[in-house]
């Protein structure tokens, strides 16, 4: 597929002009009387307005030291292989992991509350009775890292923008903001739609907030290595593209002695590094090259950690807790081309997986089967739907399968020998009845074209869990093969959906909503760039989507997702792959850490610190 065309776009005032004409802000209005210092879904704070710091922290951690690791995660345009771009906001290019720690935001989420969210550039937030406009009273020590104030004009700026120019995900996730605008420098007033998702507000006051004035003679799209000016807590240090990234502590910073910032980012210095080999990484870790790990690979947790520095107790290895939704990890069949478009074929394909055989010879063992799009939470569908789910799917009966109705599906469970003789056969019948037959040794469409499937990939570290599928599938006549290409091609062909399959996970928040809307909506199966990779395009998706963002309780949370739970997996989108509900870590035994975690969080390494009297005692390579 040839590159993401380059859209034309206004210069930058004319394009915040624009917005300023379409965006349908609502005037200044009395009612605005309900003010809290903080956002919740459904209106629940456990913190009091005088918290002085979250309990999960040590608030007399003390501040230094070097952090350093492989990033677990990626938002937006963000690559785990590479970076190229410093504009981690937009789909143009690969940026760096870890930008999100230059911006600060009006709020910022608690990591031992769903989804609850307390001040940091918003003092305060003063809403609307009916839940349409917000105020945020802006804090007069708030300021960007070279001195200049941060104001609501900033704050308006950076909402706009990020609505009209930001990563797709983005302005999906803002399609009921509807604009936002200073009534002062203190005060930026921000409008939603009627109607608008119950999570929106929480969306948008946790996004970063940019330097109007900085944005005035540049470009806001363009991915650039340039190193923009921002107000959190760290600001862009040393970095060389593609292999590190340094996010050096900004000493004074202002939010610091918050209560939000008490005890938090505690390292002087936070690196990312990035190695396109995982072997090559776990070398570099073993030697002291970073000083923290978060293993993912089973082989490599079982039969790896017997070097020098684990044997004699200078780097330690822990498994803690994960109580949040593991969320979606399979291989995701693209139903945007037709050779996929019938459910039986993509039944049959799940039936090919022997996850049992995979399990114990690949990985030690070490994961169990994920079955659920909402896997390790409440909001999985399990047995009969209930009474109100029922109620909920009942208008949708003859639009969707008839086992929505009953059991909720999960993939089968083989026999583990590899080549469960019994599942092929009910395989290669599933596709018979989808009218791909077997003609001179192969399996072709029912227009006779031949049954091809390319798996995707952007590293060989997958190779293993894929070779066997791949058997599999030669054994019922179709051709699969597998695909390893570098990490900006496969950003490029994952945005723009060049793929038969591809392998990746999503995670969901405790509290979905909106955001749903990006990975399994009508809408997001069209727009570039989207988490929707199957191509899922339903009304009754949709609808469920639009049920679970009008939830007004949790309890009716709960009965939406697992509506949506049962429809999704009735359609046989993807092939569910594994999961475990703990983290696997390993460290140079230099630091220190509360004794409390967050529930929702990781923790690391926001809440930790560095231990200069531990690491005094231990000599290290790197």
């Amino acid at each position: 597929m040839a590159p993401l065309s380059r859209r034309s776009v206004l210069s930058l005032p004319a394009a915040v002009a624009a917005v300023a004409l379409h965006a349908r802000i609502r005037p200044a209005r009395a009612d605005i009387a309900i003010e809290a210092h903080g956002l919740s879904s459904f209106g629940d704070l456990s913190y009091p307005p005088d918290f002085a710091h979250f309990r999960y922290v040590n608030p007399a951690a003390p501040k230094g030291g070097t952090f350093s690791q492989i990033g677990p995660d990626q938002v937006y345009n963000q690559n785990f292989l590479t970076f190229n771009s410093l504009n981690s906001f937009i789909l143009k290019g690969d940026a760096a992991q870890g930008m999100e720690l230059t911006f600060a935001s009006l709020m910022v989420r608690c990591g031992d509350e769903p989804d609850a969210m307390y001040g940091l550039a918003a003092a305060k937030v003063r809403r609307s009775a009916d839940g349409l406009v917000y105020q945020f009273l802006i804090r007069p020590e708030a300021k960007f890292h070279d001195g200049s104030a941060l104001t609501a004009q900033d704050v308006a700026f950076s909402l706009n923008t990020l609505k009209a120019k930001g990563h797709p995900i983005i302005s999906q996730s803002l399609r009921d903001f509807t604009g936002a605008a200073a009534e002062d420098d203190a005060t930026v007033t921000v409008s939603f739609a009627p109607k608008r998702a119950r999570d929106v507000p929480l969306f948008t006051a946790g996004l970063p907030i940019f330097s109007r004035a900085y944005y005035a003679t540049r470009p806001f799209d363009q991915s650039t290595l340039d190193v923009p000016l921002g107000s959190g807590p760290y600001q862009v240090g040393r970095f060389e593209p593609g292999r590190y990234i340094e996010y050096a502590r900004v000493k004074d910073w202002w939010g610091a002695a918050l209560p939000v910032g008490r005890g938090l980012n505690n390292f002087d210095v936070v690196r990312f590094e990035y190695y396109r080999d995982r072997d090559v990484g776990f070398e570099g870790f073993s030697a002291g090259s970073y000083l923290f790990r978060e293993e993912f690979t089973s082989r490599f947790w079982a039969t790896r950690y017997d070097f020098p520095a684990m044997k004699d107790g200078r780097v330690k290895r822990d498994e803690i807790p994960d109580a949040t939704p593991s969320g979606a990890q399979g291989w995701f069949i693209n139903t945007r081309r037709q050779k996929f478009a019938d459910r039986r074929l993509r039944e049959a394909l799940n039936d090919a997986f022997d996850f049992e055989w995979t399990n114990k010879t690949i990985m030690y063992g070490s994961y169990l089967r994920t079955v659920s799009v909402f896997q390790n939470s409440e909001m999985m569908a399990q047995g009969l739907p209930s009474v109100d789910e029922v109620a909920l799917l009942e208008p949708f009966r003859g639009r969707v399968p008839d086992e929505v109705f009953g059991a909720p599906y999960s993939p089968p469970v083989s026999d583990g020998s590899g080549q469960d003789r019994a599942l092929l056969r009910k395989a290669a019948q599933l596709l018979a009845d989808a009218g791909c037959v077997i003609k001179e040794g192969k399996r072709v469409l029912p227009d006779g074209a031949p049954l091809t499937i390319e798996f995707l990939i952007d590293e060989p570290s997958f190779e293993p869990h894929h070779m066997p599928f791949i058997r599999n599938l030669g054994a019922l006549g179709i051709d699969a093969t597998l695909r390893i290409v570098d990490p900006v091609q496969y950003r490029s062909r994952r945005d723009g959906f060049d793929f038969d399959i591809t392998i990746d996970r999503f995670n969901f928040s405790s509290t979905p909503g909106d955001s749903l809307r990006s990975f399994f909506s009508a809408q997001a199966a069209a727009l570039k760039g989207s988490n929707n990779l199957s191509g899922m395009a339903d009304p009754v998706i949709d609808a469920l989507i639009d049920a679970i963002i009008a939830a007004d309780s949790r309890p009716a949370l709960v009965t939406a997702c697992r509506a949506l739970d049962r429809v999704i997996r009735a359609g046989r989108y993807w092939i569910p792959n594994w999961y475990k509900a703990s983290h696997w870590i390993a460290y140079w035994d230099v630091f220190a850490r509360p004794a409390a975690q967050p529930r929702y969080f990781r923790g690391i390494p926001d809440t930790w610190w560095y231990a200069p009297d531990k690491a005094a005692k231990i000599p290290r390579a790197g």
